[in-house]
């Protein structure tokens, strides 16, 4: 029997049971018929039996405790604390790295190349099986090729694989220890999260002794608004944890153990105790009404003072203000921009000031709009103003967009022209650089022949 036979004889048998049981409703009467028949079309097809291979499917979602659920949330915390001190274990300690670098040593394979001890691949796997289970996941052919590069015995350098180790160690530690201060538990830190991780971490940085505590709420902000500047550039409010481990940033802020650290360094390093209160200092200096925010008017005279008016209007139109002023935290936004503009995130930033109609692209009205201004500068400084038509010429020559109509953001970072073009559009002492980039090139070449000339 077909569908449509079997189709025909449900109909018929339901009009008949129908006549028997007196008059029932349309509804009804589709519902029975749509039972019987799909009960027969399953037995015509072979069988009853459902498929109920879904069970075998692993549970991959747990709903997050509720805020009321206090009981629930306590055994969340601490399942996952007891969780985190067992990974803790499991990594390498002091003693068990100290021991490792004596295996090694021990079996090392001359001849010594330069001044490394080397160690081949059979003496490696012996290694692997006195050094004990923790440092097995170490001692695998992928790790040894990819620290084998052009020895012609095939053999390793035993610092650069014990360097390894200790990286993969310090990853682990410092990926448990920041995910202690993950309170939601989802692999990212909030900005809280990541202030209560540097405000105790300070304590352990001796580069940061010197710090009075009063100025600890200020250095944790001006440290924290570096990684959500630059990690969440959405500004969803949090960062990965996986995102925080693979920037250098916490490179650079843990390099404040060393007490031997070079000035250069700590100028260079935006945690440094130095170039905190650098930031902050600059910041209070601009405050001369001493009220603790920023007036677009007390902002013009940051850096050189050469920041256009039509810039500056944008900077306190898009950003968060409170009564027409910026406070520190919005401060440190703008100067990571202007301080960085090579990168990115800072291009962001700046591209997002200079679309004014948010269209995603700049184009020859935006970058007239913004070069007016620095006209208008020259003009005030006795200078004779730059032709807009060059001007514009020389910056889609520079940037080369796939559009030649639009310089989209994706254009000015392909480009890597974007610092010298925002440069250009925001601030004359920007476009006056660029304009004598001959002959500041030049004059940085004679002071370098006659220091050459000196010393001889």
């Amino acid at each position: 029997m077909d569908s449509h036979g079997c189709r025909t004889f449900l109909t018929s048998s339901t009009l008949d049971r129908t006549d028997c049981q007196g008059e029932r409703s349309e509804e009804e009467v589709k519902a029975e018929e749509t039972e019987l028949f799909t009960k027969y079309y399953t037995e015509w097809k072979g069988g009853g039996d459902r498929d109920e291979s879904y069970k075998n499917i692993p549970r991959f979602y747990y709903r997050l405790p509720a805020e009321d659920e206090v009981l629930l949330q306590k055994l969340r915390e601490e399942s996952r604390a007891v969780f985190l001190q067992r990974k803790s274990r499991e990594l390498l300690d002091n003693e068990e790295l100290q021991n490792l670098w004596f295996l090694l040593d021990k079996h090392q394979v001359p001849p010594v190349s330069g001044e490394e001890a080397m160690i081949s691949y059979e003496a490696y796997l012996q290694v692997g099986e006195k050094a004990g289970p923790k440092c097995k996941k170490f001692f695998t052919a992928r790790v040894y090729a990819k620290l084998l590069h052009s020895d012609p015995y095939g053999r390793i350098s035993i610092m650069q694989f014990f360097n390894y180790v200790m990286r993969k160690v310090w990853l682990h530690q410092t990926r448990i220890g920041l995910s202690l201060y993950d309170v939601a538990g989802q692999g990212h830190l909030r900005e809280s999260d990541l202030e209560n991780y540097i405000l105790e971490l300070i304590p352990t940085l001796p580069q940061l002794d010197g710090l009075e505590k009063s100025f600890y709420s200020f250095y944790v902000c001006t440290a924290v608004r570096k990684f959500f500047f630059f990690l969440d550039p959405l500004r969803t409010g949090k960062i990965k944890i996986q995102d925080i481990l693979a920037c250098s940033f916490l490179d650079d802020l843990l390099e404040l153990r060393d007490e031997e650290l070079s000035k250069e360094s700590q100028e260079s390093n935006w945690f440094s105790a130095p170039s905190a209160l650098r930031v902050y200092g600059q910041y209070l200096n601009l405050d001369k009404d001493h009220n603790g925010m920023l007036s677009k008017e007390e902002l013009s005279r940051y850096g050189t003072a050469t920041l256009t008016s039509v810039f500056l209007d944008r900077v306190f139109q898009e950003c968060l203000t409170y009564d027409g002023e910026m406070d520190y935290k919005t401060y440190l936004d703008f100067v990571l921009a202007l301080e960085n503009r090579k990168e990115p995130a800072a291009l962001q930033y700046i591209f997002k000031l200079l679309d004014m109609e948010n269209q995603g692209y700049l184009n020859v009205f935006s970058l007239n709009y913004f070069f007016r201004a620095i006209q208008e500068q020259m003009k005030l400084h006795g200078q004779e103003p730059v032709s807009f038509q060059d001007v514009k010429d020389e910056i889609f020559d520079m940037v080369k967009p796939k559009d030649p109509y639009k310089i989209t953001l994706q254009d000015l970072v392909n480009s890597c022209q974007g610092d010298t073009v925002t440069s250009i559009l925001i601030d004359l002492n920007g476009f006056w650089t660029y304009e004598n980039r001959e002959v500041l090139v030049a004059n940085d070449n004679d002071s370098s022949n006659t220091a050459d000339l000196d010393d001889t």
